[in-house]
């Protein structure tokens, strides 16, 4: 039995009926698609690597301590690996409709917190491997692993036999009260031990003090737009492509990190969806940027070790040039403030809280209304070599991020095997048009290429075979 840390607990908690915390990923895969029989054969024998999957999450009575992981008595993998077709033409239309379909169920709490949705007919031969984690057992870096773990680095991988499992059985309700009541004190002074010299805590607590400082500027309420308000429980999804390529061309043109010209193509994109909406760009878009604190050695644990920083998109800015060095500048400055560590070390300070203090104040902070950020954007790396499913290729791959609060955009960005794709996800109701802000961000990286003098020609859009007619009529009007 393990208990989950005051982070992972808090994702279950922000969960209310129109804020769902899963992450996920859209795969694609060459066809055809393997048969329900040798898909469940090949995950079955690596379940052993992500126990995870096998176990769900007990609450303690009265909420007086962190909930803990328990085996699943009556796991079935046929429940968690399912099954699906798109309709004709199997276009990447349909495919978005139905990752927005998927992504807008919860997650059944009493099973295992993941989905695998297999999604036969997508048209030139190919299939969909749409997956869905709750973000209480994974973050987006420990998200890419598991994607790894689960897929094979070979075409045809030596046969691995499935180990024999037995679920534990899991404490009453009593003996849960009990060991929470202990938990709590180990929390506390494992927290504490992390510590471990005065040197260590002086320099922790001048760098959270500098990143607190910083952060001053969140009090101050963003300007009021479109892209924050109420959000329903429905969601809608679509994806935008570059090559990591072209991100490094970019930057041998204009200094900068691959962060620095991936979010200065996601500003174009905002800027896009802004002045489509009729909204004045005079002003920034302030996001939230999740940052892994997970050290190179904690690769292959299946927890959230993340804090953020906030940076503000100058969508104001028309050149495209102009936006990168600006945002060069801009999160320069935000690694030395040290916001990330500031946001880590006020992360750690929940495991000092009584669980039921967090309950209410993190279900207090959801349904506030927030004016601080107005959307949030996750980078995260992802393996650089080809992934097979039962022996077939994944062509390429793309994240889902969840929305969360008043936010109702959110985008992910993920890397491939040479690929670099986005994850835009919108409220249904109010983000109808997050096409624009994918459109905008293909065109971004376009004119960052041609800025520099690059011949390269970017990746064109896949667009459904409806919105290719929409087009086509548009060209003969």
């Amino acid at each position: 039995m393990i208990r989950l840390s005051a982070l992972d607990a808090s994702f279950l908690e922000f969960e209310d009926a129109v804020t769902h915390m899963h992450i996920g990923s859209i795969a694609l895969f060459e066809g055809p698609p393997p048969t329900q029989e040798s898909l469940c054969a090949d995950v079955l024998a690596k379940l052993a690597l992500v126990p995870r999957y096998r176990q769900l999450v007990r609450f303690v009575p009265l909420r007086a301590g962190l909930p803990v992981w328990v085996d699943d008595p009556h796991f079935n993998l046929d429940y968690h690996l399912r099954r699906t077709a798109l309709p004709r033409p199997g276009g990447e239309q349909q495919l978005r409709l139905l990752v927005g379909r998927v992504m807008s169920q919860q997650l059944d709490r009493s099973k295992p917190l993941w989905e695998m949705w297999i999604a036969e007919g997508l048209e030139d031969d190919r299939w969909a491997l749409v997956s869905k984690v709750h973000h209480c057992m994974v973050d987006g870096v420990a998200g890419s692993d598991l994607l790894t773990v689960l897929l094979d680095r070979e075409r045809d991988p030596t046969p691995t036999a499935s180990r024999p499992w037995t679920p534990k059985a899991a404490p009453d309700g009593l003996a849960l009260l009990a060991q929470a009541l202990v938990g709590d004190v180990l929390v506390g002074y494992a927290g504490a031990r992390a510590l471990r010299t005065p040197f260590e805590l002086l320099r922790r607590g001048q760098d959270a003090a500098r990143g607190l400082l910083r952060m001053r500027g969140l009090v101050r309420p963003a300007p009021p737009c479109s892209l924050n308000g109420a959000v329903g429980p429905h969601r809608r999804w679509s994806m935008a492509r570059a090559q990591l390529a072209d991100v490094k061309t970019v930057r041998a043109s204009f200094g900068g990190t691959v962060n620095d010209v991936v979010l200065a193509c996601i500003t174009g994109g905002f800027r896009a969806l802004l002045l489509s909406r009729g909204e004045s760009v005079e002003r920034v878009v302030r996001t939230m940027v999740p940052v892994s604190v997970r050290s190179p050695g904690e690769h292959g644990e299946y927890n959230n070790k993340v804090s953020a920083m906030f940076a503000e998109l100058p969508v104001a800015i028309e050149d495209p040039v102009g936006r990168l060095r600006s945002l060069s500048a801009q999160m320069g400055d935000l690694k030395q403030s040290r916001e990330a560590v500031a946001g880590e070390v006020l992360t750690a300070l929940g495991g000092f809280a009584p669980p039921l203090l967090l309950a209410l104040g993190e279900r207090l902070g959801t349904r506030m209304p927030q004016h601080n950020i107005n959307t949030v954007t996750t980078n995260v790396p992802g393996p650089q070599y080809p992934l097979y499913a039962a022996g077939r290729k994944m062509i390429e791959a793309f994240p889902y991020v969840p929305l969360g609060g008043h936010v109702r955009v959110g985008v992910a960005i993920y890397s491939y095997d040479g690929a670099l794709t986005f994850g835009v996800t919108g409220d249904y109701d109010a983000a109808a048009d997050i096409e624009v802000l994918c459109d905008g961000i293909e065109r971004a990286m376009a004119e960052l290429l041609h800025a520099g003098g690059s011949r390269r020609r970017p990746l064109a859009r896949r667009r459904g075979s409806a919105a290719r007619g929409r087009r086509s009529a548009r060209a003969h009007a």
